[in-house]
């Protein structure tokens, strides 16, 4: 019996949700030692932090590929289609690789679930999936995105030769923590006995945490404004112009067709990532200028649409929304700038709010399709006591919300009080971005 795409959705869907967590990796264990543990059967390198993973992923994705090296890369969540998350030399799998990589597992995957107290979860089961797929292909190294936290995330099961520590703030609070150094001390499990860590610039409080996790287990440590960084930055045309120190070299006049000083940032990961997967080796100049020139991060401020322009932006917390709000101030000259915002309602979203209000003249208020969305109407009232009442507008449906938007910003342009041209920001959540991407055309990328 031939098995669908579309059953295999349903399959995967019917399991535990993301957002529902137990502090084991004994289930995730069992099924990929009955797989014959795929996920050791290549180097590793393993991304955690609260923002930046899944740009920095594709930025060390592409840097490998360039080095001809055959890659696999895991990420979440998805924009539009659930097979984004497993990628093989930069490319999604196809939907009849994706069922085939789910038919190598499930039959694996019902003896687990028959033996523990409770099934495999939707992340367990896609991760098991991706670290088969890779084994298959076979790769000669996997870029691994953690799901939500670290030491309890089904990709610890994989041991990482670097692990890459993006930026740690607040975001899953209610799973994680409510701050950063508790957070960090999750983050920190991915740091594996005698790999090399790479930690982006943190807290004072946070880098405790992660050198000692380093110190114990015996990694060497790669820190931002120590052992590598952005030398120079400057915005250009379709992005911006960076000059990097990696951990061997310094790299000079780099194109990074990627808006906003932290995409500079997941840049210089990414390089002392692959330099230190490499042997700390210093690259070929040209080899660095030519991959980064091609990398793309669907989703993260990406120009979807020209007269009026229109921007998707991920951002899902207060740490992303300022980067994002900083990101549109350097690269953009939008007046005004219509925000179409859909939250999660788990999210902090009133720190959201006072986060992008400075920039966005108005708010259309609208939601996604998922049970987890708030209701439009409470954020538009939330909304109203940070931009003021005559800021806010309402509009559930997403399509019409966008709709709205666009023709606010198009009439703009004939407004004699502003200064440049009308934009609009479609934010707050990955799930409303990856429906809006649908509705202009986007594909799976």
């Amino acid at each position: 019996m031939t098995v669908t795409y579309a059953e295999v959705e349903r399959a995967l869907l019917g399991r535990w949700p993301e957002t529902r967590l137990e502090p084991s990796l004994d289930r995730i264990a069992a099924v990929c030692r009955l797989l014959g543990d795929p996920q050791r059967a290549y180097p590793v390198i393993h991304l955690t932090g609260t923002n930046g993973k899944t740009s920095t992923s594709r930025m060390v994705d592409t840097l490998l590929r360039a080095l001809d090296l055959r890659t696999g890369r895991f990420t979440s969540p998805h924009l539009q289609s659930m097979t984004e998350r497993i990628c093989l030399d930069g490319v999604p799998l196809t939907e009849e690789l994706f069922v085939d990589a789910f038919a190598d597992v499930a039959a694996y995957a019902q003896i687990v679930d028959d033996s523990s107290e409770h099934p495999l979860s939707f992340f367990e089961m896609i991760t098991a999936m991706a670290f088969a797929a890779f084994a298959d292909a076979p790769v000669d190294a996997a870029v691994i995105e953690v799901g939500m936290g670290g030491s309890w995330d089904a990709t610890n099961v994989a041991d990482g030769q670097v692990a890459v520590i993006t930026p740690i703030g607040v975001d899953h609070e209610r799973y994680l923590g409510d701050r950063p150094e508790i957070i960090a001390v999750e983050k920190a499990g991915i740091i594996k006995p005698g790999s090399h860590v790479v930690v982006a610039q943190q807290t004072d409080a946070v880098m405790d945490v992660l050198m000692r996790r380093a110190v114990e287990v015996g990694a060497i440590a790669l820190r931002e404004g120590v052992d590598f960084g952005v030398n120079h930055r400057t915005t250009a045309v379709g992005g911006q112009q960076i000059d990097l120190q990696g951990v061997a070299s310094a790299y000079s006049d780099i194109f990074l067709p990627l808006h906003g000083a932290h995409q500079a940032h997941n840049a210089a990961y990414a390089l002392a990532a692959v330099e230190a997967f490499t042997g700390t080796k210093e690259l070929d100049p040209d080899l660095v200028r030519e991959a980064f020139a091609q990398v793309t991060s669907p989703g993260r401020l990406e120009v979807v649409r020209r007269s009026p322009t229109v921007l998707l932006d991920a951002a899902h917390n207060p740490h992303g929304a300022q980067a994002t709000v900083e990101a549109i101030q350097d690269a953009f000259t939008f007046s005004p700038l219509i925000g179409v915002v859909g939250v999660m309602a788990d999210k902090d979203v009133e720190e959201m709010l006072r986060t992008f209000e400075p920039v966005m003249a108005e708010i259309v208020c609208t939601q996604n399709s998922t049970p987890r969305s708030m209701p439009a109407a409470e954020l538009a009232e939330m909304a109203g006591d940070i931009f003021g009442a005559e800021r806010v507008i309402l509009v559930p449906r997403l399509d019409d919300a966008i709709e709205r938007a666009v023709a606010m910003a198009d009439s703009a342009e004939g407004n004699e009080d502003a200064i440049g041209s009308g934009g609009v920001l479609i934010t707050g959540s990955v799930i409303t971005v990856g429906e809006a991407r649908v509705l202009f055309g986007g594909t799976p990328s």
